[in-house]
């Protein structure tokens, strides 16, 4: 179902009419690399420094605790784990639970946080390297959109396939032609932008039933 489980997660303002003027394809092709230009290279870029702070993800790990009744010996894995700031939090918050996490930048696999550096891989979302039905809740945030087509769909199936059942996504999307205007002149890496009608037509073609959510700037 729809549910916004990062309700809790800062926000900030945005200057999306800036930022759709100054950033060129160059910048979206140098972005969707995810290297070092994309983490800790310069903003036009990605995040122009993508370093842990406290303040993102602990007031949100609670609502996961509690939605998905997560707790010591639960297995979750998170998709597009970047340097692993959500596992680390996870670590923190819930003292015994088993994380787990993927992305396909060896940069921010090499760059994780030291607590984390034994439970990361690099490992691409199309084929993720773990048995059916290996975890209690599967995670990816802003991941997904950043293929297309049949990888795409290929990703919501291995999502689901290594889960036993729980998962939440959130995705680029747009209601209206205004937010489908400021999605595009935001975005630097995603391949695949949706009005979330199509995103749950999407869901439903490829038997997606995990939860999830819209990423909008």
């Amino acid at each position: 179902m729809e549910i916004d489980l990062l309700a809790n997660y800062p926000r900030t303002q945005r200057n999306i009419a800036e930022r759709g003027q100054t950033k060129t394809e160059s910048d979206r092709a140098l972005a969707r690399q995810f290297g070092k230009d994309f983490f800790d290279g310069d903003r036009r870029h990605g995040y122009g420094g993508f370093r842990y702070n406290p303040r993102f993800w602990q007031p949100v790990i609670p609502d996961f605790q509690k939605h998905y009744n997560l707790r010591e010996g639960s297995h979750i894995l998170d998709v597009g784990c970047a340097k692993g700031f959500m596992l680390y939090d996870f670590l923190q918050t819930i003292p015994g639970i088993e994380v787990k996490g993927v992305d396909v930048s060896s940069y921010a696999i090499e760059q994780a946080e030291l607590a984390v550096r034994p439970f990361v891989q690099i490992a691409d979302a199309r084929n993720l390297p773990f048995s059916d039905a290996s975890f209690d809740l599967v995670i990816a945030i802003n991941t997904l959109h950043n293929l297309a087509g049949a990888d795409l769909e290929k990703a919501l199936y291995e999502v689901m396939r290594v889960s036993k059942g729980h998962a939440f996504i959130t995705v680029d999307a747009y209601r209206d032609e205004a937010e489908k205007e400021a999605m595009y002149a935001w975005n630097l890496t995603a391949q695949t932008i949706l009005h979330v009608d199509e995103w749950k037509e999407l869901f439903k073609k490829v038997g997606y039933t995990g939860n999830y959510y819209w990423f909008m700037p």
